[in-house]
């Protein structure tokens, strides 16, 4: 069973962020890769928000990573790897409906994996195993 915590702890952001992981991480052969990015997307940002949460910092109802990354700077070290989820901004809305886009195999592995490295050095910050 997964433990709950308060919307404002950190740590529910991080549990919602691993539950979108997982998600992403669920390739079935009838799942458009897209779809697996968009929840790739959602781990990231939340993991995002609960770093800017542990921080103290108010953070925006957004779903442009690039502008959660530029907050998290200002009050945490951002890994250049952290900074590649950026690629995963466009997922937030214009992959969730049918369009002309797709995504290749190799980039969709791209794309999780990445999601993956900001959700570990989330828990890293959050569960204090850094500073």
């Amino acid at each position: 069973m997964i433990e709950r915590y308060s919307p404002d702890d950190p740590r529910e952001w991080l549990s919602r962020a691993r539950t979108n992981l997982a998600l992403a991480k669920s390739a079935l052969p009838d799942v458009h890769l897209e779809e697996l990015c968009f929840n790739a997307h959602q781990a990231a940002e939340k993991a995002m928000k609960g770093v800017l949460i542990k921080r103290g910092q108010e953070f925006p109802y957004t779903h442009d990573l690039d502008r959660l990354l530029t907050l998290l700077s200002r009050v945490s070290s951002v890994p250049d790897v952290i900074w590649g989820a950026r690629d995963l901004t466009p997922f937030a809305f214009g992959m969730r409906y049918p369009s002309r886009m797709t995504v290749s195999e190799q980039e969709y592995t791209r794309l999780v994996a990445t999601a993956d490295a900001v959700l570990h050095w989330a828990e890293g910050i959050i569960l204090g195993a850094q500073a």
